[in-house]
């Protein structure tokens, strides 16, 4: 009767396994994997790529953006000029380690400083497997209300950075920012939380400084 607990856990097992040794080869390559999640609807793309319009010129980027189908964020990722692939999940709601390795096989990484990974929506499934990202972070927009660190807690958990979007919408929605700040913090003491809004660009600053000062800390770490 504890079949089904021990093949989980030997699922997961393997899968942070092979996410630090996608982390290693990263280190190797000094390529920085940033693994973006949210709900469908949070807001990924349209910050991605305001994202690299701003900075594209200071670092190589490149992109892959994971879907159940379609190649919608794709094509709008592909207007900013940054290398993009499309990867289809077959059904499946996120994305693990090797399923990673596979993407960064078909970008390339030789020419990437910073790879970005576009989740599946969701706030479940991709927050239970390591990517082997060096940094996971996520997206919360107001309209989705502020109870959603008490809902889905793992994924604020794995998460080291929450942007939390749609500020611009502030006025409009029952969105207590203190209590989902609060709510946060109680699971994730070291969140970097960081208000945005990726239509005005409101906030978007300290993101980039934060993007900045990860990616420099990663390559300089071993100097």
């Amino acid at each position: 009767m504890y079949k089904v607990y021990e093949i989980k856990k030997r699922i997961f097992d393997d899968n942070d396994q092979e996410a630090e040794k996608v982390r290693k080869e990263l280190k190797e390559n000094q390529t920085f994997l940033l693994n973006l999640m949210s709900s469908p609807g949070g807001g990924k793309t349209t910050t991605l790529k305001r994202t690299i319009e701003a900075l594209k010129e200071e670092m190589r980027i490149g992109v892959m953006e994971a879907d159940i189908d379609s190649a919608v964020d794709a094509d709008t990722i592909s207007e900013t000029g940054a290398k993009v692939i499309q990867l289809h999940t077959g059904g499946m709601c996120h994305l693990d380690a090797d399923m990673t390795r596979q993407g960064l096989e078909e970008l390339g990484t030789d020419d990437v400083d910073l790879a970005i990974l576009e989740n599946v929506g969701n706030l479940v499934c991709p927050a239970e497997f390591d990517t082997g990202a060096v940094k996971n972070v996520m997206i919360l927009s107001v309209p989705e209300g502020d109870d959603k660190p008490l809902k889905y807690p793992l994924m604020f958990q794995v998460s080291h950075c929450l942007l939390i979007n749609k500020i611009d919408a502030l006025s409009c929605f029952d969105f207590d920012f203190e209590a989902c700040r609060k709510s946060v913090l109680r699971l994730n003491p070291d969140m970097k939380i960081i208000p945005i809004s990726a239509k005005t660009g409101e906030g978007m600053e300290e993101w980039y400084n934060w993007i900045r000062e990860q990616v420099r800390d990663w390559k300089e770490g071993d100097k």
